[in-house]
């Protein structure tokens, strides 16, 4: 994994985050991989607010039903090489 850094921040692509898994530091749990997946950005502060995750953890969807995990960007702890863990209290 390639990181820049710009002043004193280290910073990594938005394509170096595909493939990646997201774990929950609290549970320990799989919320998936991401891949197809969207991120929203505040449009005034330009700063990024989430990442929008496809919800692969339930298997009993209806037909064509998309489901999404909403991942605030301030809970990710950690960008590793293979996952990106975050702290969520649910």
């Amino acid at each position: 994994m390639a990181i820049y850094e710009i002043g004193n921040q280290k910073i990594v692509t938005l394509r170096e985050l595909g493939g990646k898994e997201i774990v929950n530091l609290n549970t320990g749990g799989r919320l998936g991989i991401i891949a197809d997946s969207d991120i929203l950005i505040d449009e005034k502060t330009g700063k990024i607010h989430s990442l929008l995750v496809p919800d692969n953890r339930n298997q009993f969807k209806f037909f064509g039903e998309k489901r999404e995990l909403n991942i605030p960007w301030n809970t990710i702890r950690r960008i590793g090489d293979d996952m990106i863990i975050i702290e969520l209290q649910y």
